[in-house]
């Protein structure tokens, strides 16, 4: 009689915890992402916000992605609170381990160091041209630990902001022009002042080259084949590569149209004899 009570009791012990753990999984679920949805509401009213107002889009998704994580882990810490786990004890956990995270986790903190740095230096803003940590293309985002670039073959790559903070940026959109820099090696016997008039000539043509600096196209050099001229038209930098081609095309077609001969290295024979 008593194991059949035992057993009774022990079997409606196991009934109402069973009900009380799976209401709170289901409630804690629920909570996760009704609060993953509302996180991305704000974050999204925010940042609308921020642009009506007219704010640097780089400071808009830096601000975004801190609010976000402030608000995911305060979200965590509701959810386990709700479940019953103490959070103090918890918090306590992670500063027990905090010296362990802190080594593990060194760089990640560089590049969030050198994420604010850069937010306050502003060496350059998202959509600018740049080249940074040994990589070049369009800056998309700046995060809270990585700086997202588009290359100008249309890949994503995400370089940590300590090695952009730490190495050399170099901003092609920081001026309102950037120089094209083409040489054009002539044969001995073209004169290189015809050919400096002819070059500027056509590269006054070419769409989107600034007329003010205006080009420059200059003896840059005379060696055993010829004169070497130089050939530098200025444009913005969204036309960059589209001047840096028609300069090549132009530079061909004058000297096709002129008739100059190919340019050919020169061979000096020395007979010694016998």
């Amino acid at each position: 009689m008593d194991l059949s009570s035992n057993l009774q009791a022990f079997q409606a012990f196991l009934n109402t915890t069973i009900a009380d753990l799976a209401v709170k999984v289901l409630a804690a679920i629920a909570f996760w992402i009704i609060g993953r949805w509302l996180i991305g509401r704000v974050i999204s009213l925010m940042q609308a916000a921020m642009n009506r107002n007219h704010v640097d889009p780089t400071l808009t998704k830096y601000l975004g992605s801190v609010v976000a994580i402030a608000l995911n882990i305060a979200l965590v810490l509701g959810i386990l609170g709700y479940a019953g786990i103490q959070t103090t004890s918890f918090a306590a956990m992670l500063a027990g381990a905090g010296v362990a995270i802190g080594a593990a986790w060194s760089g990640m903190l560089g590049n969030f160091a050198a994420g604010a740095f850069m937010l306050v230096l502003r060496p350059f803003k998202v959509g600018d041209f740049v080249t940074i940590g040994g990589v070049t293309g369009t800056v998309h985002e700046l995060g809270l630990f990585g700086t997202t670039m588009i290359t100008p073959d249309n890949v994503m790559t995400l370089v940590g902001n300590s090695k952009v903070f730490g190495d050399t940026v170099m901003n092609y959109s920081a001026r309102p022009t950037r120089r094209v820099e083409r040489t054009a090696q002539l044969a001995s016997g073209v004169d290189p002042l015809d050919a400096i008039a002819r070059f500027k000539a056509a590269v006054a043509q070419i769409p989107n080259v600034a007329t003010d600096p205006a080009p420059e196209v200059s003896l840059l050099d005379i060696n055993l084949v010829g004169a070497v001229i130089a050939v530098r038209p200025y444009c913005h930098t969204d036309h960059y590569w589209q001047v840096y081609f028609d300069t090549n095309e132009a530079i061909v077609r004058v000297c096709r149209d002129a008739g100059w001969p190919a340019p050919t290295p020169a061979q000096i024979m020395k007979m010694i004899p016998a």
